[in-house]
């Protein structure tokens, strides 16, 4: 009974192995099916394809970005092209208050301008006192150095109306509209002295010139046709005493201080007198 069982074992293993190999062959037949098909639909799409669409597009070349130039040579900034640049509309505020100005200085309720008291009239239209430089709204400025002419001849008109001003002040206290607390900066401002408008007084008398389209217009005309202070001819010094001529200090001849010539006299002859007998000391 052995060699019969041997024999089946035999014939079972060639059996398994008849099959495996069967198998295998269909599994690798497949393979080989599924190739072939992605072959042919590889060579259809080629074929329906553009002849052109195998040669490759060419690169464009971007321009290169700048951001801002960091060589410290380059004082221009780089040239841009313009369609790089883009004009965007600027950025909306983000609250109210970042358009509100700068806060202003509360006057007190009775309020009425700021005394300025001993002015200081550097020139005629500015006054400096308490650390104020104000200079009077309405008119220009005659500074100090100006000079006018009278018939072609030049006379110093500046140091003629700051001294008109000066009297005019005679270091009362003035008035005027500045805040109580400001800056120390030049500021222009109306002043008054007791109910004497300072712009005006300075304009009526010709010794300022009235700024165009300001209050003090009409005035200024009236003054430049009746040829007041600055506008009319220089002032006449005919009243006034006669200089003095210098004198000349006269010469004498100088001696040396250590001239033995100078200082010696001749001596002379002197007789003593003998002393007098003294009286006796009484006991």
């Amino acid at each position: 009974m052995r060699p019969v069982y041997a024999a089946a074992a035999v014939l079972t293993i060639l059996v398994m192995g008849a099959a495996i190999v069967a198998g295998g062959r269909a599994v690798l037949h497949d393979e080989s099916v599924r190739v072939a098909a992605r072959a042919q639909a590889g060579m259809a799409a080629q074929s329906e394809a553009p002849a052109t669409s195998a040669i490759p597009r060419p690169k464009v070349a971007r321009p290169e970005a700048h951001s801002r130039a960091i060589d410290p040579e380059v004082i221009a900034p780089p040239q841009l092209q313009s369609e790089e640049l883009e004009r965007v509309e600027p950025r909306a505020p983000l609250s109210e208050l970042a358009l509100a100005g700068p806060p202003k200085t509360k006057m007190p309720d009775d309020w009425n301008g700021t005394k300025l008291f001993q002015p200081v009239a550097p020139a005629a239209g500015v006054i400096e006192a308490k650390g104020y430089s104000v200079a009077i709204s309405g008119i220009d400025i005659v500074r100090q150095d100006e000079t006018c002419t009278d018939g072609g001849k030049p006379w110093t008109c500046g140091t003629r109306a700051r001294t008109a001003f000066r009297a005019f002040l005679r270091g009362r206290a003035v008035v005027c509209t500045v805040p109580p607390e400001g800056g120390r900066d030049l500021v222009a401002a109306e002043c008054r002295v007791g109910n004497q408008d300072v712009g005006q007084w300075l304009i009526e008398n010709g010794w300022a010139r009235a700024t165009k389209n300001g209050p003090y217009a009409e005035a200024g005309d009236k003054a430049r046709t009746a040829r007041k202070g600055i506008f009319g001819p220089a002032p006449s010094l005919s009243g006034l005493p006669p200089a003095p001529a210098p004198v000349a200090a006269a010469s004498q001849p100088t001696q040396p201080i250590l001239d033995p010539s100078a200082t010696a006299t001749p001596p002379t002859e002197t007789t003593a007198t003998p002393p007098t007998d003294q009286p006796t000391p009484s006991e």
